[in-house]
């Protein structure tokens, strides 16, 4: 949705590797870390003075999440109303269980339409099932509208933040990419940003005009009327819902809201955590087909069932992708986007990929937070994210082949389940200040000082004293 075109040089890590690793390679990249500090700090300001002037924030930030925890707990009746709807006004539904099944049923619609090239206003759910790459199998390009998603794409780069993917490139950059990958763009593009803007607009509003597909997400979706709403800062949203023939949304299933007024809430939420505005400068509704227009809705699973299934983790379902944990979180400050190697990064990201793809496959994440808390308290909808992922280590702990560290906590556990056991440990003080001196633990004295136990247990100086 919005880009910084102002900001000096910087890049990311894009080898997905373990979360440790990645995070190592971008600590050391000073200029990514500036680039993410002013980028940040800009937004965070913008929000917490936009926050400020709502004397009922606490109170809209409680029916943002009473209306999301009503979804979640009603979800299976709220989708076959909104389907209902969405039929009555004639938009054909298809229910995708997985990645797999989704790409599957988009590619299908694009082939019947005989295009080799489609529209895109930005949606984080195709980009988390691959969309892209299984239209390039069949032939067919896609086109990324959104100005930041554009650059990412034309940069043959990956998006790093969920609301400015293209956080990591500066102006110059950009421009660069322009001109490298823009067909038929002025070799003389300067890097100010009006004129990347309007490079950028002649190239898009070619495509606007010329290609008969286009594939949206939504940011909700209406179950009484069956509306799909997508807020966005360009305009380019507007474009692609309304002059191609074919529209295809993919749509999460989570993001349902169940009544038109409802929005009255989101749409004070939203801005006002995403990009510190009061209002969103296009908010997209349409109910149904526009004339002449054939209407696709493929509501999507992937992981989202079995994430509501577990009690201490479906609060993260409640996310409205404003990215407001992002921008206020140290570690991503530090590290970018790129380092969590998943379609949603940050605090977020830490919690919701582990979710959607098994804790197996995202071990690293649960662990990429100083558990400080900020993202909690500016989440808009609530969601308890430290304790989540508290939860989410718990879990990948307990999937762990036992290790030297595991294997000795379960030994002291024994040990101090009997009393008369534990005596006798404790008397062995004095062989644990020795081998306090001369032993290394992996992981506990290389980072911090091995207390020595004292040279007399509590209980022994208490019968010697009496």
């Amino acid at each position: 949705m919005t880009t910084f075109l102002g900001m000096p040089a910087g890049g990311g890590n894009l080898t997905g590797e373990p979360f440790p690793q990645a995070a190592r390679e971008a600590l050391g990249n000073a200029q990514l870390r500036r680039n993410l500090a002013k980028a940040t700090g800009t937004i965070r300001a913008k929000r917490a003075n936009v926050v400020g002037e709502l004397p009922d924030w606490a109170q809209l930030r409680a029916a943002g999440a009473a209306i999301k925890d009503d979804v979640l707990a009603n979800l299976d009746e709220y989708l076959l109303r909104f389907e209902e709807a969405l039929t009555s006004r004639g938009t054909h539904v298809h229910w995708a269980r997985d990645a797999e099944e989704a790409n599957r049923i988009v590619t299908d619609l694009v082939r019947a339409t005989g295009t080799r090239e489609v529209i895109k206003v930005k949606s984080m759910a195709t980009v988390e099932i691959g969309l892209n790459e299984a239209l390039a199998d069949i032939g067919v390009h896609a086109v990324e509208t959104d100005l930041a998603e554009l650059i990412v794409q034309l940069g043959k780069d990956k998006s790093s933040h969920i609301l400015v993917p293209a956080i990591h490139r500066n102006r110059s950059e950009i421009r660069d990419i322009f001109r490298r990958e823009m067909p038929g763009v002025d070799p003389g593009l300067t890097d100010d940003p009006r004129a990347l803007a309007e490079a950028a607009r002649r190239h898009l509003r070619h495509k606007f005009m010329t290609v008969d597909v286009a594939i949206s997400g939504a940011n909700f979706g209406v179950a009484e009327t069956g509306s799909l709403v997508v807020v966005e800062s360009e305009g380019n949203g507007r474009m692609c819902l309304t002059l191609p023939r074919t529209l295809i949304s993919v749509v999460g299933i989570e993001k349902l809201v169940p009544r038109w007024q409802d929005l009255e809430v989101f749409l004070q939420l939203l801005p006002r955590s995403s990009t510190g505005e009061r209002m969103n400068p296009y908010t997209s509704v349409w109910t149904g087909p526009t004339e002449g227009q054939t209407s696709h809705v493929v509501l999507v699973d992937n992981g989202r069932t079995a994430t509501l299934a577990d009690p201490d983790g479906r609060a993260a379902l409640r996310c409205i992708r404003c990215s407001a944990c992002l921008n206020s979180c140290p570690v991503y400050e530090r590290t970018g986007g790129h380092a969590y190697g998943s379609t949603y990064p940050g605090p977020i990201g830490a919690v919701l990929s582990p979710q959607l793809t098994g804790v197996d496959r995202n071990p690293t994440l649960p662990f990429a937070s100083s558990l400080c808390g900020v993202c909690y308290d500016v989440c808009p909808v609530a969601i308890d994210i430290p304790s989540m992922l508290v939860h989410l280590r718990e879990r990948v702990v307990s999937a762990k082949r036992a290790t030297p560290e595991s294997t000795a906590m379960r030994a002291l556990a024994w040990a101090m389940s009997d009393a008369r056991r534990w005596r006798r440990l404790v008397r062995l003080g004095k062989f644990g200040r020795l081998a306090s001196r001369h032993v290394p633990l992996p992981g506990w004295s290389t980072a911090r000082d091995l207390p020595q136990p004292p040279k007399e247990t509590f209980r022994d100086w208490w019968e010697s004293s009496r």
